[in-house]
């Protein structure tokens, strides 16, 4: 075969595949979790074809996208786990604290109502009268 003929089979290849590469053509992992959640929205319900496709040109593949679908479902349940534990403890206490302190003011209320009711009466029976 002619040095040539190569030459221009060469030239002409490069020619045809100057067109740009994919906008997103960055590693999965430098992707923010903002991106991850919209990939994973956007090819939601896609056939494998069409998945494939869209995962070529972003420059993923299909197992990253399960991968930070896996990743999206255990973080919503073990940080959440273990965060709303310490945080189950204190609304348990201020809501003790709260009902004491209800009871507590429900009381004086209902002293304070019946001193009311008393000194009307106390008023009622001795005209005006004061002690």
């Amino acid at each position: 075969m002619n040095v040539l003929t190569l030459r221009k089979w060469i030239r002409v290849s490069k020619a045809a595949n100057r067109n740009p590469g994919p906008v997103d053509a960055r590693r999965p992992e430098d992707w923010s979790l903002e991106e991850r959640l919209l990939a994973l929205q956007q090819c939601h319900g896609l056939s494998d074809e069409a998945l494939s496709a869209w995962c070529r040109e972003r420059g993923l593949f299909a197992h990253h996208l399960d991968q930070w679908r896996a990743q999206f479902c255990s973080a919503g349940t073990a940080s959440s786990a273990r965060a709303s534990a310490p945080e189950l403890r204190e609304l348990k206490q201020a809501n003790a604290q709260l009902q004491r302190e209800l009871k507590r003011k429900e009381k004086a209320l209902a002293e304070a109502a019946a001193l009311l009711v008393l000194s009307k009466k106390y008023q009622a029976l001795f005209g005006g009268e004061d002690e």
